[in-house]
């Protein structure tokens, strides 16, 4: 079995998934306190490290996983935020390079925003790739979509598979329009009735509506929750939900009629949208696709900020799936080198 470890784990998004996998995730390493204690309920088996990743003797692992796996923190790069690169403090990945040059799996995977190959990021991440590459890793990147596999939610971020030996083939799609399977929505998933305690946020009406053609788009109501279209995936679920940037549910249908209000010129309203409710804390993790009765610690913002941190474990699953068939591949020297061609060692990694 493939042994893993989980850097800057979180909630344990992509360790629940790759477990589904078949991965035995064997250690993780999470630094803030309450994420740890959501941890230790679904990875009771793993070694648990409350500390920084740059605080951490990693040595000791170097003949101990197969896989290193992690989503150093992401907001140097993310498009909604500063955009502060590799200037901004919060800048995890060296630590993760350090990691995998330290450790030095079999492969590893990483997850991050899109807007790590967006603009003048795209030098940084190039850069990295390249240090990857004199690792001795054959590198292979994709931006996915979540609700492409399954996931009832629109989540696109950046995956980064590096193999020692082979080169990594990530899935192909499954869900969506000309695709076997339709996308998975939020009335796929969510029961009529509100699932666990309500958010006491109220949705306020914009007063300067931004439009757009979707009345599911743009910003008509304060915050950055939206209305959810019930028959779609879901937008983002967002880390920093929990008060107004938590999505909402339009339970009395009045998001379509208003938006058509405004576009035909109406002034913008005041006060609360009636029927309005936030989603629960537990209707934000079924939608990442968290076991039901997973428990969260920690404070209500905080439980959130897990939840949207997340891989949703949907997506870590089959993506571990195809990990787990590519180390096979390699077991059974039936693999492909970086120029495509084929490999015949026998060699096992189990």
């Amino acid at each position: 079995m493939i042994r893993a470890l989980d850097l800057f784990a979180g909630a344990g998004g992509l360790s629940l998934g790759m477990k589904e996998a078949g991965v035995d995730v064997i250690a993780a390493v999470e630094r803030e306190k309450s994420y740890v204690d959501t941890l230790r309920h679904h990875l009771q088996d793993a070694e648990l490290q409350s500390s920084d990743v740059r605080d951490l003797d990693l040595s000791r692992y170097r003949s101990a996983v197969d896989l290193v796996m992690g989503g150093p923190p992401c907001q140097p790069f993310s498009s909604g935020g500063l955009r502060g690169g590799a200037k901004d403090e919060r800048d995890m990945l060296p630590h993760f390079m350090r990691a995998i040059s330290t450790i030095r799996p079999q492969a590893f995977l990483m997850e991050n925003v899109r807007g790590l190959v967006v603009g003048d990021r795209r030098y940084y991440f190039d850069r990295l790739i390249s240090d990857f590459h004199a690792l001795g890793y054959n590198i292979t990147w994709r931006v996915l979509n979540a609700a492409d596999y399954g996931v009832p939610q629109k989540r696109v971020r950046l995956f980064v598979v590096g193999t020692r030996r082979g080169v990594f083939t990530f899935p192909e799609p499954t869900h969506g329009p000309n695709r076997a399977l339709a996308h998975v929505t939020v009335r796929d998933i969510l029961p009529p009735d509100q699932v666990g305690e309500p958010n006491p946020s109220k949705v306020t009406y914009a007063k300067a509506p931004d439009l757009r053609p979707s009345p599911y788009h743009g910003q008509l109501f304060n915050g950055g929750g939206r209305p959810l279209n019930l028959d779609e995936p879901a937008p983002t679920i967002l880390a920093s939900a929990g008060g107004n940037k938590t999505h909402f549910i339009d339970t009395e249908n009045r998001v379509p009629p208003y938006h058509s209000y405004l576009l035909s010129g109406g002034k913008p309203r005041q006060g609360t949208l009636p029927g309005a409710r936030r989603l629960t804390i537990i209707e934000s993790a079924i939608i990442q696709t968290f076991p039901r009765d997973l428990i969260f610690c920690g404070s209500r913002s905080s439980q959130y900020a897990q939840i949207g941190n997340a891989v949703p474990p949907r997506l870590a699953e089959v993506l571990g799936r195809s990990l787990v068939a590519h180390f096979r591949s390699v077991e059974n020297g039936s693999y492909s080198d970086a120029d495509g061609v084929k490999v015949n060692i026998q060699t096992s990694l189990f």
